[in-house]
């Protein structure tokens, strides 16, 4: 089995692992770029209008032969650990015929993405792959094994051919609300592996004030008890550990969390997947209504369930009369002004921001600062921190190490056993 890392192996974003034997070809991701070449955060933008080759001559697209539109088919899958752009962003550019392995919650949310997002994927060849149970795909033998990360119903992968064993983190943690997973990879994990590729994503960050979902909970829990005045969460919809977080706070204290159809929608259509999932008719859960949303969903087909949630339709008079008890859930976008416009006496109100800090920008707060909102950082990370980094290959014991999706992949041989270093399209002979 012959490995290459297109992209990942200094930095996180972008992930692409190529495995190839004599007469089989598959990628593990294939994700956009979180920072440029000048360690730049990537700009999106930069896509629009271009051609595959003139991707490929910037060195935004790896060069894999017989993976994307237009060429002849030579890659016999696509694998992807979980729905985050920087893992399958670049499914758009693949041929047709070439099937795409996910999980259904990571189809499920893809899709979802495409109706909202202005990034669309378009028609692909997606097919479900089953958990832990092993798929056979040209000369390899696929094992799919949940893990616990941050993007719902996330991935890893155990891949078997010619004699070798690999085993790829994807992206996960130990903290979650499904932190049992982790603990039984630990437990039990996968014997004799030749080589695994494993994430680093949290090496080189400060420590984190809240060590898991429970403890976010807890203090979001604690602010909307204290607070009398509004609050709003900033956080991903596609969070569902957080947004479940959020709605057991919210429940413990009866206020009522107010989110949009964009997030209706995802609990509704992750329902079939997860009976825990909150879903937009529970008690203390109402839906505000914004017109790009409706429209969004309107246009995609889906008209019968802007009927169902209109059932708990909020809107901003009703938020603002019982503002003292609402926690709605925004972003920093051109929608936010707009709702505080429509709250009297807005000074005191709270942000509870609940994703990484580095989004948060000095002229956002600089914004909150003159109109007198307070933000409260409550985040815990969707990645594994170096304690369980280290649990996680101690347990695997692997003959060889290879870091991909970090930073700090120079840290590597210091912190684990058996580390070696590739380069980006530097191919490996396990």
């Amino acid at each position: 089995m012959n490995l290459t890392i297109h992209r990942g192996t200094k930095e996180i974003g972008g992930s692409c692992v190529e495995l190839r034997t004599d007469s089989s070809r598959i990628l593990l991701d294939f994700g956009i770029p979180l920072v440029s070449e000048q360690k730049e955060p990537f700009d999106i933008k930069i896509l629009q209008g271009k051609s595959v080759e003139k991707l490929k001559k910037l060195r935004i697209l790896p060069r894999i032969k017989g993976l994307y539109r237009g060429e002849e088919k030579e890659v016999d899958a696509v694998l992807i650990s979980h729905s985050h752009l920087d893992h399958y962003g670049f499914l758009r550019y693949v041929q047709p015929d070439i099937p795409i392995y996910m999980s259904e919650g990571a189809r499920q949310l893809i899709e979802i993405s495409d109706i909202f997002t202005t990034h669309q994927i378009g028609n692909i060849n997606a097919k479900v792959l089953p958990k832990m149970k092993k798929v056979k795909i040209g000369d390899f033998d696929i094992t799919a094994r949940l893990v616990d990360h941050s993007a719902f119903d996330a991935l890893a992968f155990l891949v078997e051919a010619e004699g070798k064993r690999l085993f790829y983190s994807g992206d996960f943690r130990g903290h979650g609300r499904k932190s049992i997973l982790f603990k039984r990879m630990t437990e039990n994990p996968p014997k004799n592996i030749d080589c695994l590729l494993m994430e680093g994503s949290m090496l080189g960050r400060d420590k984190q004030i809240y060590k898991d979902e429970i403890s976010v909970q807890m203090a979001i829990e604690g602010i909307l008890r204290n607070k009398t005045n509004i609050a709003f969460l900033f956080a991903s919809s596609q969070n569902i550990d957080r947004i479940v977080s959020v709605y057991k706070a919210c429940r413990r204290v009866n206020s009522i969390f107010v989110i949009d159809v964009y997030t209706a929608f995802i609990l509704y259509k992750l329902n079939n997947i997860s009976k825990n999932i909150p879903q937009f008719n529970w008690s203390n859960i109402r839906v505000k209504f914004f017109k790009d949303h409706v429209s969004k969903l309107a246009d995609s087909g889906h008209r019968n369930l802007l009927y169902m949630f209109s059932n708990r339709k909020i809107e901003l008079p009703e938020i603002d009369s019982k503002k003292s008890r609402v926690l709605m859930l925004l972003r920093d976008n051109s929608l936010f002004p707009i709702v505080v416009r429509h709250i009297k006496d807005i000074k005191g109100a709270t942000i509870i921001y609940s994703m990484w800090g580095g989004y948060l920008t000095e002229k956002f707060k600089g914004y909150c600062s003159k109109n007198g909102i307070e933000i409260r950082q409550v985040h815990t990370s969707g990645h594994a921190t170096l304690e369980d980094l280290k649990s996680f290959s101690d347990a695997l014991k692997p003959k060889i190490l290879v870091p991909i999706h970090t930073f700090e992949s120079e840290e590597y041989p210091r912190l684990f056993k058996n580390v070696k270093m590739l380069k980006d399209s530097e191919a490996l002979d396990l």
